[in-house]
């Protein structure tokens, strides 16, 4: 999965991101616009957890959208 891509692609690519983590508001998702490093903090002040495993769930997601607008 290519970042860089996705962040072109945000408005489509969100969806994606909101289905996997459900807490994210929109508001959230529109800050987010496609940052990998603004996804990993939301993620770990949304749900409590460590950076470690934030960036643990972000890599597992990329792994399981790794053909996702590549």
């Amino acid at each position: 999965m290519n970042w860089d891509i996705a962040a072109g692609n945000w408005k489509q690519f969100k969806g994606q991101v909101k289905a996997q983590w459900g807490q994210l508001t929109d508001d959230h998702l529109d800050q987010i616009d496609g940052k990998r490093i603004e996804l990993a903090g939301k993620i770990q002040e949304t749900y409590g957890i460590t950076k470690d495993e934030a960036e643990s769930q972000i890599k597992q997601f990329e792994e399981n959208n790794k053909n996702t607008h590549s």
